[in-house]
């Protein structure tokens, strides 16, 4: 088993952070209007789950840091919801794979948190 020496090392932070990326790219399709709204709210919440791996990561106790895996597990479920309503109001396209990679995060979330505990 390799060594962890940062946070950038964890796959989860690695899928989380590409997540976020895509977000931010398919959410430039929503319209103009919803720019303060659900745009926001799903850039918040997609980098969320990253940032909240990492910041767990640099906690100095293993009960802060599944917290912090814990809000990033939440984000993530805020995430899902808002990509639920888009894809059912036909407001971006091929949105589709999006929610997969939000299954895969969750599930390497599961692991990480199970190997804390």
């Amino acid at each position: 088993m390799a060594t962890l020496s940062s946070y950038r090392d964890l796959i989860v932070w690695q899928r989380a952070l590409a997540l976020a990326k895509d977000v931010y790219i398919h959410s430039k399709e929503l319209p103009k209007e919803e720019r303060y709204g659900l745009t926001s709210q799903m850039r918040r919440a997609a980098i969320s789950v990253a940032a909240n791996t990492a910041e767990g990561y640099g906690r100095r106790n293993r009960g802060e840091y599944l917290q912090f895996l814990g809000i990033a597990r939440g984000s993530l479920r805020e995430l899902e919801t808002y990509l639920i309503l888009v894809k059912e109001l036909a407001m971006i396209s091929n949105v589709e794979i999006l929610p997969e990679r939000a299954e895969e995060i969750e599930k390497l979330l599961y692991r990480l948190e199970s190997s804390l505990t």
